[in-house]
């Protein structure tokens, strides 16, 4: 094969391989450098362009409107339950409508999300279709393509090994499927026919990580925030942008199939857990949890075990689907009205708590962005206290008619984030008052709220506001910034009130400030010298913390990674226009203006200069040591004794590593110091190697 040919296969093989097996065996750079490889060379040969290839997941055509599509199959709901007495129910009238027949039920985890059809001719991907109304769906197959764990092109060979080659491009050999039943050693054969349409279904939803990410970047932007990853999942499909859905990092999880070669086949073998078998094996994603149960017991045992283990997952499910495992059976037991008889789901009960809304005050963000909080009467949900909520903006309150001392409730069910849903209106006080937004900041400036016009939220737009400066210098002085030992939130709050720090450069003079310091609250020689030497040490930060600590919009942790390893210092940042700065990969243009704005803004670069003079590292130094970890991703977990946490990370970092924050099959070492926890078990549980804290320096010492 030319080269052409070669990158989309390889890229092909890297996608399942991150995607699907969570397993990948190339560092995200090297990945980048052959898709912009094939991007060029499809550049340079439009002709060669076809539409499975990896760069056409994206499209840059708007959706104007979203057609109406019929299913080939009524995509059928459902019935659902919350009791093991109507399981029991539902598995004896199973098993008489299959007259006393042996019967295998399959417990498969229930993904919160948005169901969806997707149908491959020849082996393309053809469309995709949301459920609708079960009968009629939106065409929303733009979008669905930039899904990368839903394959363009279907695939035979198993791709879960390095070893492993990408599939064919020839449409013959993609549609090799495994139909057969597996002999002894659990093989498959291959098919005589060749089935020309293929439809698999599934739901898309979205990684808990990823909300909270993006509600974050919405917080920051001052937007109102997305209400959970379910919602947020069906808006995304429903974008007009095909670029703004890649975005959002959507995943897809199969569990239908129907490939009919003729009238008498129906998917690739005679049980449903061998058909989600041969759709891992052609390059779908699957449910994490299969398990084959043969009586009620064993049902609810596996459903009582998810029920207690479904906050430790990353993405949400809101039960466990129940199905007959054959398929010949299901079609002896057929449907009911818009339900087959043949499946269930048992649905957990949300997480929910009644509480009290004491009162609600009010937050301002470093960005001036002023939102309500409740104020709650502590009450225990899903294993921690929660005594505050956030109400987003004052819409949020009014939609919800909250009064102060009402009875509230709380949810955590679909929610990554607790919030209020509902009043319980019998409970509520005769002479309970709506609640308004006040007109001016409580920051103690009275300075006026601002709500710019098609926005929710509110600004205090006092440049001095001491709150905005208060959740700046919180955020300067974090541990993931400049990590100032002594300058916690209680000495910061000192310090604004005593008009010692006005702003971030500030906090370079108050070494020079001790006798005012000592004068204060709670201050002695010893935490004043304390606070000194964090400061000074401080300064020895690398360049890509200071820049993220500044604050910029958008410019998180790994944006500032990339920005300050693409300019050698601060001045050439602030130097650099809009072009230059997306001329970075991955520095979108909303980045970009957030860069240039807060550069050309002249008590911001008055700001810079007072940093550059006290000291502060702003230029790039190299901090790579080699490539030993190249590709290798770690998980701290435990206390270190010999290093911090950040010093670990900063050490895998500098050999070309990454550091995670959470296990799963692509991790490839965890780190286990004294106290390890629940990403221990986790580790076990899936098998990567763990190192002690001694076997890991170990690495580090040889890996220079």
């Amino acid at each position: 094969m030319d080269r052409i040919d070669f990158l989309r296969a390889e890229l092909r093989k890297h996608d399942h391989l991150y995607y699907v097996e969570a397993q990948p065996i190339i560092s995200d750079r090297e990945y980048d450098a052959l898709f912009r490889e094939l991007q060029d060379l499809e550049a340079a040969h439009p002709e060669r362009i076809t539409p499975d290839s990896p760069t056409q997941r994206v499209s840059g055509t708007a959706i104007n409107t979203f057609n109406s599509v019929r299913h080939a199959t009524p995509m059928l709901s459902l019935a659902n339950t919350y009791s093991r007495a109507e399981i029991e129910q539902w598995v004896g009238r199973v098993i008489q409508g299959l007259e006393g027949a042996p019967v295998e039920f399959v417990c498969e985890l229930k993904y919160d999300g948005l169901a969806l059809s997707i149908v491959y001719e020849h082996g393309m991907l053809s469309r995709a279709v949301t459920r609708g109304d079960g009968e009629s769906g939106d065409d929303v197959t733009l979008n669905v393509r930039t899904i990368k764990s839903v394959p363009l092109a279907l695939a035979i060979p198993s791709l879960s090994s390095p070893s492993a080659t990408a599939p064919s491009t020839n449409t013959n050999e993609q549609l090799q499927f495994f139909t057969s039943e597996p002999n002894d050693h659990d093989q498959s054969t291959a098919p005589e026919h060749i089935v020309n349409r293929f439809e698999v279904r599934g739901e898309v939803y979205m990684l808990d990580d990823d909300f909270l990410k993006l509600n974050a970047e919405a917080e920051e932007r001052g937007d109102k925030l997305f209400a959970n990853p379910r919602n947020t999942t069906a808006g995304t499909l429903k974008q007009k942008d095909p670029r703004d859905v890649a975005k959002r990092r959507l995943q897809f999880v199969a569990y239908w199939v129907d490939a009919q070669a003729d009238a008498s086949t129906r998917g690739f073998g005679s049980t449903h857990q061998r058909n989600l078998d041969a759709l891992r094996t052609l390059g779908f994603p699957v449910g994490r949890e299969v398990r084959i149960c043969r009586n009620v017991d064993e049902i609810m045992q596996c459903i009582d075990e998810w029920d207690a283990q479904r906050d430790s997952l990353p993405f949400q499910i809101d039960g466990v689907v129940i199905k007959v495992n054959s398929l010949a059976q299901q079609d002896q037991l057929g449907s009911v009205a818009r339900a087959p008889r043949w499946a269930i789901a048992y649905k957990f009960e949300a997480k929910k708590a009644q509480t009290v809304l004491t009162d609600i005050t009010l937050q301002v963000g470093r960005t001036g962005v002023v939102t309500p909080v409740a104020e709650l009467q502590p009450v225990s949900l899903a294993g921690s206290t929660i005594s505050r909520a956030t109400l987003h903006n004052e819409d949020f309150v009014h939609e919800l008619d909250l009064r102060i001392s009402d009875t509230v409730i709380i949810e955590k069910g679909g929610d990554v984030i607790p919030k209020i849903v509902s009043v319980v209106l019998e409970k509520r006080k005769p002479d309970a008052q709506p609640w308004h937004m006040p007109t001016h900041c409580p920051c103690g400036n009275h300075s006026p709220l601002h709500r710019p016009e098609g926005e929710a939220n509110y600004y205090c737009t006092h440049s001095s506001c001491p709150w905005q400066i208060r959740r700046r210098l919180e955020h300067f002085a974090g541990r993931d910034a400049m990590d100032i030992d002594g300058l916690g939130e209680r000495a910061i709050d000192q310090f604004v009130q005593a008009g010692l720090l006005t702003n971030l450069a500030d906090i370079y003079d108050l070494p020079s400030r001790r006798a005012e310091i000592l004068a204060l609250d709670r201050w002695a020689p010893k935490s004043v010298d304390k606070l000194v030497a964090g400061i000074e040490k401080s300064k020895s930060q690398p360049f890509e913390r200071v820049l993220y600590a500044l604050g910029i919009r958008f410019v998180g942790e790994g944006v500032a990674k990339i920005i300050t390893r693409a300019f050698p210092n601060i001045d050439a940042i602030a130097q650099a226009s809009e072009q230059e700065l997306t001329a970075v990969h991955e520095i979108g243009a909303r980045i970009a203006q957030s860069v240039v704005e807060f550069f050309a803004d002249p008590t911001e670069a008055d700001l810079v200069h007072r940093l550059q003079q006290a000291g502060l590292q702003l230029h790039s130094t190299s901090t790579i040591a080699s490539d030993a970890f190249k590709g290798l991703t770690f998980v701290l977990t435990g206390e270190l004794t010999t290093f911090t946490r950040r010093e670990a990370q900063e050490a895998i970092e500098a050999r070309s590593g990454k550091a995670s924050g959470s296990v799963s099959k692509k991790t490839n070492y965890v780190v286990a110091g004294a106290n390890a926890g629940s990403k221990l078990d986790k580790a076990q549980e899936l098998g990567v190697p763990v190192l002690t804290e001694e076997e890991f320096r170990a690495m580090l010492d040889a890996s220079v």
